[in-house]
């Protein structure tokens, strides 16, 4: 990481937390979870400030169907070694089950009818890997914030975390999962989302390079503080590696 990056971060996020009366919300602050005192610091935000950023927050470019790329390259687990996944594979996923829980008022225990229920939303974007290629395609989904106001956030809640059936976790705070962008997807391009593309469901984080859009979604935790693991038994290895007991 840049010292320049870390000190644009540094400056956005000071302004995020102490300058938001005084610059009406610079549309394109991003205040990450991962830079040390600046974490404590998002944490003291209260909620209504929290949701008063989240409707001033920037928006990934959206594409139309022409500009869908013909190849969209297949990264990670592409089948997991999972029991419980492969018994919920063979009977088409009519017995998986997406499990909300954590500092929540109403634990849900969702199925996959149960979240083609709720308001989809369409949106063609650009998923740019880690790896150094961009693809382009369309998905289908459910907002991950409809999902969370089903399940009702506790007022300490600040970060959502995910466990994959490919044993792959990670989160977001506030600030992404409530993003109009950030959604549960079960469609892919006009059809349902392909096994090695994290069938039956994944998450799709617009705004963020692809490690973020984690396939093959088991669980939901809500939590006010994600907690550091070093595992490397672990596929998840990038530098921030971050575990909150699910």
């Amino acid at each position: 990481m840049s010292d320049t990056f870390s000190r644009r971060k540094f400056i956005a996020g000071l302004s995020a937390l102490s300058g938001v009366a005084l610059t009406g919300c610079n549309r394109d602050i991003y205040v990450p979870p991962h830079f040390g005192g600046l974490l404590d610091a998002s944490d003291a935000l209260t909620m209504s400030v929290q949701r008063m950023l989240l409707t001033e927050q920037s928006m990934a470019r959206e594409y139309s169907v022409a500009d869908i790329s013909d190849d969209f390259p297949v990264v990670g687990t592409r089948l997991p070694n999972n029991v419980s996944y492969v018994m919920s594979l063979s009977n088409n996923f009519r017995d998986w089950r997406l499990r909300v829980d954590g500092l929540v008022d109403r634990p849900l225990s969702l199925s996959l009818a149960d979240l083609k229920a709720l308001p989809a939303r369409t949106s063609i974007t650009s998923h740019s890997c880690e790896e150094g290629w961009t693809a382009i395609a369309q998905w289908q989904g459910t907002t991950l914030s409809q999902v969370l106001e089903l399940a009702g956030l506790k007022r300490e809640a600040r970060y959502i975390t995910f466990r994959c059936a490919d044993g792959w976790y990670d989160y977001l705070d506030l600030f992404d999962a409530l993003h109009a962008q950030t959604i549960l997807a079960y469609g892919m391009n006009g059809t349902n989302l392909p096994i090695p593309h994290g069938a039956p469901v994944r998450l799709r984080v617009a705004r963020h390079l692809g490690y973020k859009s984690l396939k093959f979604i088991q669980s939901i935790r809500v939590v006010d503080m994600p907690k550091p693991i070093y595992d490397d038994s672990s596929p998840r290895l990038f530098h921030f590696s971050w575990y909150a007991g699910i």
